[in-house]
């Protein structure tokens, strides 16, 4: 979803009808993600809305050589959302929490984020990528190729390589997002 640069540049600075076009480019897409996260339209909405209006008030903060605007809104939605949801926790339904389970150990030996983050945190940036946009995100495969602008079997394999890396570094990892895995198909 490449934008043209000189509708970029005038966001920059500062053209509402630049954001207006990019609202209508890319609302869509991020709207999808968001409903995905929610799983209700009315916040979704919301949320979508809050996302671009700090889209606008951030747009100083936003820099087209480190990454596409698509990818710098959507992350912005994303944690706009993660946001809301842990200040909303009367939304996420028990069944939605089962994924953050660790059937992999004991009972009594909770998930260790830091340990997860860190197996997360030692693998190449296309592999944390292509985790990201799938299982923590809510893309398709076929989304998240088209994002990271690679194949379709290339996105695939980083998939693959990253997973065997995770179940390598770490099990309870593996454990996990095989369940991500599970819940999703």
């Amino acid at each position: 979803m490449p934008v043209n640069s000189t509708i970029i540049q005038r966001f920059l600075e500062g053209d509402q009808q630049a954001l207006s076009h990019l609202y209508d480019q890319y609302s869509g897409a991020i709207y999808g993600v968001l409903l995905r996260m929610c799983r209700q339209e009315d916040i979704a909405q919301d949320v979508l809305q809050e996302t671009f209006i700090t889209i606008w008030e951030k747009r100083n903060s936003y820099n087209p050589e480190k990454g596409q605007f698509y990818t710098w809104a959507y992350r912005i939605g994303r944690n706009k959302m993660l946001n809301f949801l842990r200040n909303s926790p009367d939304l996420i339904q028990k069944e939605d929490l089962s994924v953050y389970d660790n059937k992999g150990a004991s009972e009594e030996q909770p998930l260790d984020r830091e340990a997860l983050n860190g197996a997360i945190a030692k693998l190449e940036p296309h592999h944390k990528q292509a985790l990201d946009l799938v299982y923590f995100s809510g893309m398709t495969h076929r989304e998240a190729h088209q994002e990271m602008n690679v194949a379709l079997g290339t996105f695939k394999s980083y998939i693959r390589q990253a997973l065997k890396k995770l179940r390598e570094n770490y099990q309870v990892v593996t454990a996990l997002l095989m369940m991500m895995i599970d819940k999703m198909l």
